[in-house]
């Protein structure tokens, strides 16, 4: 059987790492600081549901007016806004829609997989180093998101993507090499 690609299917599957994080992180964890500079581990959730129903929206999607805060709890927060953006993603009319990029044409879906979806993976990190729990990728998950940094370039390391990279060791774990180009020291 396939897997099915659309949008809403591959958001989901790369949702469901973080949804299970999030229902796991102690109460007293999210206001652990995260190795993004001045954000709690509440923050950077925060920052993830910000930044994904702003692009939704702006993109023609139909999201709930004032969904949870992550200070009302976060699991809560997390899961609705997912489910929400899903919903978005699965309507042809938001999830096929057309649109450009700098790197050239695409589809809000695929815009929305392939960054938000790195972001998924990234500030998951970022939230397990901020509580204390088990934060290590699969080999598939740093292949992904090596690929996005090759295909950024220096457009990585704008205003407000991603802090410039850390110096580590070349014979450091692959997990540390990756997460360094990410401005991450995962030593």
């Amino acid at each position: 059987m396939a897997i099915p690609q659309d949008p809403a299917s591959r958001f989901d599957r790369l949702a469901s790492p973080l949804t299970r994080l999030v229902d796991n992180v102690p109460a007293a964890a999210w206001s652990e600081p995260s190795p993004c500079e001045g954000w709690t581990a509440a923050d950077v959730l925060e920052h993830l549901i910000d930044t994904e129903r702003t692009f939704l929206l702006t993109s023609g999607g139909d999201l709930p007016e004032l969904p949870p805060k992550v200070a009302d709890g976060p699991a809560l927060a997390w899961r609705t806004h997912a489910e929400a953006a899903a919903r978005t993603l699965i309507d042809p009319r938001v999830g096929e829609k057309a649109y450009d990029t700098p790197f050239g044409p695409s589809t809000v879906g695929d815009v929305f997989i392939d960054f938000y979806g790195f972001d998924l993976i990234v500030h998951r990190w970022d939230i397990a180093r901020a509580a204390g729990i088990d934060a290590r990728l699969t080999d598939a998950e740093l292949d992904r998101i090596s690929a996005a940094a090759d295909g950024w370039g220096e457009r990585l390391y704008g205003d407000g993507i991603c802090a410039q990279p850390v110096e580590v060791p070349a014979d450091a774990p692959r997990e540390v090499q990756v997460l360094a180009r990410f401005g991450r020291d995962a030593r």
